[in-house]
């Protein structure tokens, strides 16, 4: 529902927030994308329908088209850039993120998935954590980031600031990024719509050593806030360093 970004999230669901005139879902389904990884399963909740609209209408908003008032028949000029395939399913408004891949469980079937959030963007090189995940045999694997500096930060010299340190990164510690790449099996993990994925689930797999971490350095950014939003507006006018497609 992001309701610490409700300056916009009031009127549409997070992942359908702007940047650069288009949603950060599409941006996150660009960097999968590159990677040829063109099938997608999105679990709409809060304001479901407005996300389901849009995919519904892609077509008609992103190519030129003539459309026959008399006959009703619409001509497109073109196809789309994307070759995506896109199932929207309906799991709740209050489901959990465990709870939520729990109800698409059947549609993910029994191949290696991808799962991340709907509100971040990365650099992060898709085809070298898959590569990891496979090579390390376990049923889980994270992406694992230094999250960005949210405050300066003042050098003293016993009592005496020496100089002002713009929004030094975290403390080194590295925390979930999101960007999983998982076995359908962990899915059992999860015991019902309640069932926050970041709670038992994560909890068990790291407990059984199942859950492994790709270090990721690039470039990580969530838009948790408006201020985030923001920041990764201005980000895209200068070229935006998650932007890995042509």
């Amino acid at each position: 529902m992001g309701t610490r970004i409700a300056e916009e999230s009031d009127y549409r669901p997070k992942p359908m927030i702007e940047i650069g005139g288009r949603p950060i879902l599409w941006h996150i389904m660009k960097i999968y994308a590159q990677h040829g990884v063109e099938d997608f399963i999105v679990c709409c909740g809060y304001k479901g329908s407005m996300i389901k609209e849009y995919f519904s209408n892609y077509r008609s908003q992103n190519v030129d088209l003539t459309i026959d008032l008399a006959t009703g028949q619409t001509t497109y000029a073109s196809l789309p850039a994307e070759n995506w395939r896109v199932t929207l399913v309906d799991t709740g408004m209050e489901t959990m993120t465990g709870g939520r891949l729990k109800r698409v469980r059947d549609i993910i079937g029994d191949e290696t998935f991808c799962m991340t959030y709907g509100d971040g963007v990365s650099d992060v090189d898709i085809s070298a954590l898959i590569a990891f995940h496979k090579s390390h045999g376990g049923a889980a694997t994270l992406t694992a980031v230094v999250p960005p500096g949210r405050y300066g930060a003042v050098k003293l010299s016993g009592t005496r600031i020496e100089e002002f340190v713009e929004k030094p990164p975290g403390d080194n510690a590295l925390i979930s990024g999101g960007f999983f790449v998982l076995e359908p099996s962990v899915i059992d993990r999860i015991e019902a719509d309640e069932t926050p994925w970041e709670a038992e689930p994560l909890v068990s797999l790291a407990r059984d050593g199942e859950l492994h971490a790709f270090k990721h350095t690039g470039f990580w950014r969530p838009m948790d806030t408006l201020r985030d939003k923001r920041e990764l507006e201005a980000l895209w006018r200068q070229g935006a360093p998650w932007k890995t497609w042509a």
